[in-house]
């Protein structure tokens, strides 16, 4: 079959109908086979993806005239434009010329702001790679998943996320989480066995579908659909090819929507003012106009893309790594964190201490068993970090002339592993180890002190793990059913001590206003132990039976009030998440496990470590260099200094804007002229906006840190009706000094305003960016600092300058210039008074932060955003 008219049918394909078909025709129709397809640059699959395009749904490539057309698309700046290209034809050469220059320079100042933001956030998603594991030319390799074309032979394993539409070809207990797609949290099972034409999606039972979260089991299924044309992929593309936005970037679009109306309006007041006090038409126009662009935060885009830009670095130079932007706002907002112990709350170096029969005595009879029961060869012990330690502390040789003829690995559901082994004599032994509670429950008399010496060792904070043995006789295989009717020999007993320092990172989480949990397979009181060790109150523990008993509801209220989750299994995890982010909560959750992968899709933001196994890094969003509680404090903490540094820019911005805007409405039905022109309005946000592109790199005060800080347009818009009337009465005196004292002209009204108002806006910041008394208890960064003196210097200097004359300023006499410091002075002790008033007011009507409920399409957002590839998408 040739290469066009494969890629015809599978784009024609519908997964309905694939689902309905036998896994053997629908593999001849896409010309492949249970090999695979041919890999290799000329290859099959290399064809195919030429011809298809792209396995992708978001496109994170930077289009220059993307980002200049987002400068340019403020219809104000526009009309501006216009008109003073009308006021150029009719004779306002000069002015119009100025007013043009200095709008291409608040243009190329937001362009190359936010340009450089959006390049560095490219290359972010540019070092992030999930992959597949691919059956190519017959053997399994791992494949980037926007290279997945129709035919190719993926496989799959517990907590991997599907990576296109697949038709199963076969299966081991396997099902899928497809709520991100149905909505219902109950996983699916799976079979390859066709079903009923005309099947809903939801039971589409012989398909893998794009998106979803392989919930346990395995198989290998065949891809039919990639990109657009998979189910998820069309969800997706819905909502758009870009990136999504934070939640913070999507409420600060809809506040300045709000802002942008309530200008128009005020705005057009203003313009009705000048007209009806017969200024010339253009003028008015170009005055309201120029108002009206200069409340307008213009450039609160590039402040939010450079500070998440700049926050990336910051963090990875804290030794964590986000994969997407938008997970810095995630990590910010973290109020719980669900963790493991191991290598968290402890060293996670596990070390043997002892063999003990059921009395507690050391036995070596335990000891040999236990080595004759580690996973992998008797020779090579595998990954298991308890026997590895065993085999390691030991250095003991397997007991002589045993073989092992079959192996049961551990699982979490099971909680046991176990062994068949022949003796030197040809008998049979089949050797059970795990959870003394599973190995137990499977044992007939045992020892009344067996249950006193577990309960000692798990007091005092050590891992036990239960030894049984039967006799296997004529036995050739194994399975779990076969762990029946055993005799206990005894334990091992490891220890993990509490890691120095996690008690001080503890602390530190507990200031950031962050709840910690634990969630693990050991023992409650091992984990009860550990905890009240480094000073986190263990409270009451759930283990995983008592989880399984509770309803989502019943979990959901129990979640809230415990602490420590122990012997759960990788469902257990994702559950206990799932409860806690029913009550608005931000999770975070931290695991490096195949077994943590589950948990990590449902968390807010997943945690994972450098370290970690392939399936956890890839389900995380956040990766930290090291797995230590204290770097994760350090992201928290730089997370929501982010969010504190933008929140000053709208308040500063907002409020001075608000202020202005009543001061020219004010000042335009007293005075006989303009009380700026419109060249100098620009000119006076433009000098502004350039001196607040530092706040990215400011300090942020330690109570500013110490709780997730969410987007609160009531609150912003009291800080505006608060502090903007400040700001105008202290025009107005400004105003009534310098008519009534100097008797200043139209010129040298405009320079005073122009100076004044410039200099306390840039000085401002300093009194607003902090509820502390500034410098004395807060400083701020250098580079803020310095940009503030650099505006101050600029402002104080133009009507000096050789380009007093041209942009309509008159130099300052020295009496009016001391008037106007001394102003500035008194205005800035005004709003440090102001400022205490008003967060007292804030304080006294303060509530508890809002319920925060992540909406299904919030989680598509998400989990499109391991489709993206920098370059455009296919058309479907």
């Amino acid at each position: 079959m040739d290469l066009e008219s494969v890629t015809t049918r599978a784009a024609e394909l519908r997964l309905g109908e694939v689902a309905a078909e036998d896994a053997k025709a629908v593999l001849a129709t896409l010309a492949s086979s249970p090999d695979g397809l041919s890999g290799g640059a000329t290859g099959e699959a290399a064809e195919r993806l030429a011809a298809v395009g792209p396995n992708a749904v978001r496109t994170h490539h930077v289009r220059v005239l993307a980002v200049l057309g987002r400068q340019l698309r403020s219809a104000l700046l526009i009309l501006l434009a216009v008109t003073a290209g009308v006021s150029y034809f009719f004779g306002e050469r000069t002015g119009a010329i100025i007013i043009a220059g200095i709008l291409v320079l608040s243009v190329a100042l937001g362009f190359v702001n936010e340009y450089r933001a959006e390049k560095a956030a490219q290359a972010l998603h540019s070092r992030v790679r999930h992959t597949a594991v691919v059956i190519r030319d017959g053997a399994a390799t791992q494949v980037d998943v926007i290279e997945l074309v129709p035919g190719d032979v993926v496989r799959l394993t517990l907590g991997q996320v599907v990576p296109a539409d697949l038709r199963l070809l076969e299966c081991t207990a396997f099902a899928c989480d497809e709520s991100v797609l149905t909505g219902e949290s109950a996983p699916v099972e799976k079979s390859p066995e066709p079903v009923a034409a005309g099947a809903a999606l939801a039971e589409l039972t012989s398909c893998a579908l794009m998106g979803t979260v392989v919930h346990g089991g395995s198989a290998t299924g065949v891809v039919v659909a990639t990109g657009g044309r998979a189910e998820f992929g069309r969800i997706a593309l819905g909502l758009g090819e870009r990136q999504p936005e934070t939640d913070f970037q999507a409420g600060l679009r809809r506040f300045s929507m709000l802002l942008l109306k309530v200008a128009a309006a005020l705005t057009s007041g203003i313009f009705v003012i000048n007209v009806l006090l017969h200024r010339p038409l253009l003028d008015a126009l170009l005055f309201s106009l120029a108002i009206a662009v200069g409340i307008t935060p213009q450039l609160l885009p590039a402040v939010v893309s450079t500070g998440l830009a700049t926050g990336s670095r910051q963090l990875a130079r804290r030794k964590v790594l986000v994969k997407r932007l938008v997970c810095i706002e995630d990590l910010g907002d973290m109020d719980v964190l669900v963790t493991d112990k191991t290598g968290t709350l402890t060293e996670g170096r596990i070390r043997f201490e002892a063999a003990l029969d059921p009395a507690g005595a050391l036995s070596d009879t335990v000891l040999k068993l236990g080595l004759l029961a580690t996973e992998g060869d008797l020779d090579q012990v595998g990954g298991n970090a308890l026997d590895v330690a065993l085999w390691q502390a030991t250095g003991t040789p397997p007991p002589a002339g045993h073989h092992r003829l079959a192996l049961l690995p551990f699982d979490h559901d099971r909680q046991l592993g176990s062994a068949l082994v022949e003796r030197p004599d040809g008998s049979r032994l089949l050797v059970t180890k795990g959870a003394p509670e599973a190995v137990l429950a499977r044992c007939g008399d045992v020892p009344d002190e067996a249950a006193a010496v577990l309960q000692e060792y798990f007091a005092a904070g050590s891992r036990v793990v239960a030894v049984a043995t039967r006799g296997a006789d004529g036995q050739t295989s194994l399975t779990a059913a076969d762990e029946y009717r055993l005799r206990l020999a005894g334990f091992l007993v490891f220890l993990d001590p509490p890691k120095a320092g996690a008690a001080a990172s503890l602390r530190r989480l507990a200031d950031l206003g962050v709840t910690v949990k634990i969630c693990t397979g050991d023992n409650a009181l091992v984990a009860q132990k550990v905890c009240a060790d480094l000073g986190l109150p263990p409270g009451r523990a759930l283990t995983g039976q008592d989880i399984a008993q509770l309803d989502d509801d019943q979990l959901t209220r129990a979640a809230e009030t415990t602490t420590v989750f122990a012997r759960v299994s990788p469902q257990d995890k994702a559950r206990v998440v799932r409860a806690l982010r029913r009550r608005g909560r931000d999770i975070g959750f931290l695991g490096d496990g195949v077994n943590d992968a589950l948990a990590l899709h449902a968390a807010d933001v997943g945690l994972s470590v450098d370290t970690a196994t392939d399936v956890a890094k890839d389900a995380a969003d956040v990766l930290l260099l090291e797995k230590d509680l204290g770097v994760l404090a350090d992201g928290v903490t730089e997370g929501r200094r982010i969010f504190a540094n933008t929140i000053k820019y709208v308040l500063m911005g907002t409020s001075s804007n608000f202020g202005n805007m009543f001061s020219a409405a004010g000042a335009s039905l007293v005075l006989s002229f303009l009380p700026m022109l419109p060249s100098q309005i620009l000119l006076n946000n433009l000098l502004y906006d350039a001196g607040q592109l530092t706040i990215p790199t400011d300090h942020v005060d330690p109570e500013q840190l110490r709780a997730p800080s969410h987007w609160d347009i009531a609150f912003i818009r009291r800080f505006m009706l608060f502090f903007g009337p400040v700001s105008s009465l202290f025009d107005f005196l400004t105003f009534a000094i310098m008519i009534q004292i100097f008797h200043t002209g139209a010129e040298l009204f405009r320079s005073g305003w122009f100076v004044e108002s410039l200099v306390t806006q840039a000085l401002v910041v300093f009194a607003i960016r902090t509820r502390r008394v500034p410098f004395y208890r807060s400083r701020p960064s250098r580079p803020l600092l310095f940009s503030a003196i650099g505006v101050v210097a600029v402002a104080v200097a133009l009507p000096m300058s050789p380009l007093a004359e041209p942009l309509g300023f008159q130099s300052l006499p020295p009496g009016l210039a001391l008037a106007l410091a001394l102003m500035v002075v008194l205005y800035l002790v005004l709003i440090e008074g102001a400022k205490h008033v008003f967060y007292a007011r804030a304080d006294a009507r303060a509530a508890h932060p809002p319920v925060r409920h992540r909406t299904r399409r919030h989680r598509i957002q998400r989990r499109a955003g391991r489709f993206s590839h920098p370059g455009p998408l296919r058309p479907r």
